[in-house]
Parts: structure tokens; sequence; C-alpha cells
């Protein structure tokens, strides 16, 4: 995905739910820090969406602009509506949202996570797919290492444990054996 498909799906977000803040979750949310980040990061075809102050218009987004929607088959991406509960995140998480708003926006702002609490996310999901997003996250520097294990302690367990381990294994170019969905809490 792109920035400008980014800023269409909050476009197109904003007029469906009649709301001015929208919240991006998921990988794509790392073009909000960075217009143009790595090939490597922009593989999505979606974005992790709910609105700000109404997470309960999350629907809305689905159903309208949602995978296998017309949406979807005109411009070959698409909006995923989430509940805010759906990452796991640091304390904090909302305070460091990186604004995004453009004329292309049409004064709809989105709120993409910054790339530290992308990469919590993305690790305590502990998938194969967000494991190789966090190593190239790394590989680019797009995160402060220091910043990451400060937040890290803020989560719960097993996430507080889990998470510097698997950042560990990364740094030092080792392969990360994943852990089975049923496995995560």
């Amino acid at each position: 995905m792109t920035r400008a498909q980014l800023e269409h799906i909050l476009r197109a977000s904003g007029a469906i739910t009649d709301e001015t803040e929208i919240v991006i979750l998921g990988s794509q949310s790392i073009l909000g820090a960075f217009p143009t980040p790595p090939a490597a990061l922009c593989r999505s075809v979606e974005a992790d969406a709910y609105p700000y102050n109404a997470p309960e218009k999350t629907d809305l987004i689905d159903g309208t602009i949602g995978e296998l929607s017309p949406f979807h088959d005109a411009h070959g991406y698409y909006a995923h509506g989430i509940t805010p509960e759906t990452a796991v995140l640091a304390d904090g998480w909302q305070e460091r949202l990186i604004p995004l708003r453009s004329p292309m926006t049409q004064g709809v702002t989105g709120l993409c996570l910054a790339p530290v609490d992308l990469a919590i996310s993305k690790l305590a999901a502990h998938r194969a797919k967000d494991i190789d997003f966090v190593r190239v996250m790394c590989e680019n520097g797009l995160f402060d290492t220091a910043v990451f294990h400060a937040l890290a302690d803020t989560l719960p367990e097993p996430y507080r444990t889990l998470l510097p381990q698997t950042f560990a294994t990364i740094l030092a170019g080792r392969t990360v054996t994943t852990l089975k969905e049923e496995d995560i809490p």
C-alpha cells in the first residue's frame, strides 16, 4: 500500500462514518511516520482502521470498504474495520499516535501508530510475517531500541518477557520460533 492509497482509505472511512479521526493500527500505520518506507513494509493491501471517537462504527468501514467490497474490487486495497482491543500496545500509545492529514484526506486525520508501538504490536502478534516486518524495521533503524525496551516493560506478562527475548533474537540475526495462535493470550 502507498501513502496515497492510505489517504484514500482515510478519506473514505471519514465519509462513511462521518468521523474526522481514524486510527490505523496495523502494518500500514508505518506510512504515518514514513511516507515512503522500505518496500517490504508496504506489501499489505489492507489497512486496519477504526473511528477514534466512535469505535462502534467499525462495521460501517468493514462493510463498505472492506475485503471483497466493491471498493476493494475497484482499487485493489481495502480497510479492515477493527476495534481498539485488536492490538497489544504499551502504555501511552495514544499519546504517541502520529497524525496523517493532507489535502488528499479531505479533513480526515489518520492517527497512525508510532513505529515503536507498531513494532511492539507486531511482536506481540508473534506471527512469522509480523516478526519479518519488525526485522525490516530494525534493519532500517525505524525506531529507537531503548524506547522499545522501556515500553515493553509496561506490558503485561507474558509479553513483558516474550517481546524483549524475541527482539534480541531478531537483532542477533537468528530465526525466531513463532508460537501457535492458541499459545498467544
